[in-house]
């Protein structure tokens, strides 16, 4: 497979899950924490990698319905992406490391629930965070018509 570049992001983290992370522009800079529930500090104001990953994913998830829906020709009134990015321990067994797991909820009006899951699907097809976990973490995708 060979990808046509189109733009590179780049960031610097120091300190790994206690620490600092910024992408080279300084817009994004952020302090990071290991939540309490996980063992760690749980410092206010903080945030995770997780909720990074979230955030991003659900931009690009997002972006990627919006592209397809041109090529389909289908155009929802409303379109809102919910990521919940779950991290663990894999087969709850530290020997076996740590995994990722998303719920994405697709919320699309204006289409039938038929053409709002095609959309869903085409998109998540499309997305390229979706094809870069594609067989490494568990994602479930729900498609709500409101």
């Amino acid at each position: 497979m060979s990808i046509q570049v189109l733009y590179t992001a780049h960031a610097v983290s120091t300190g790994g899950r206690n620490g600092h992370s910024a992408s080279s522009d300084g817009i994004v800079d952020v302090e990071l924490s290991i939540p309490k529930v996980m063992g760690g500090p749980g410092k206010p104001g903080t945030t995770t990698p997780e909720d990074l990953f979230a955030t991003g994913y659900a931009a690009c998830f997002g972006s990627a319905i919006e592209f397809v829906s041109k090529q389909l020709k289908l155009h929802p009134t409303s379109l809102e992406i919910d990521h919940a990015v779950g991290v663990g321990l894999v087969d709850g067994d530290i020997a076996n490391g740590f995994g990722l797991v998303v719920d994405i909820e697709a919320k699309v009006g204006g289409l039938s629930q038929e053409d709002a899951e095609k959309l869903v699907e085409a998109g998540h097809a499309a997305c390229p965070y979706s094809r870069a976990i594609k067989g490494n973490v568990a994602v479930s995708v729900k498609v709500t018509v409101v």
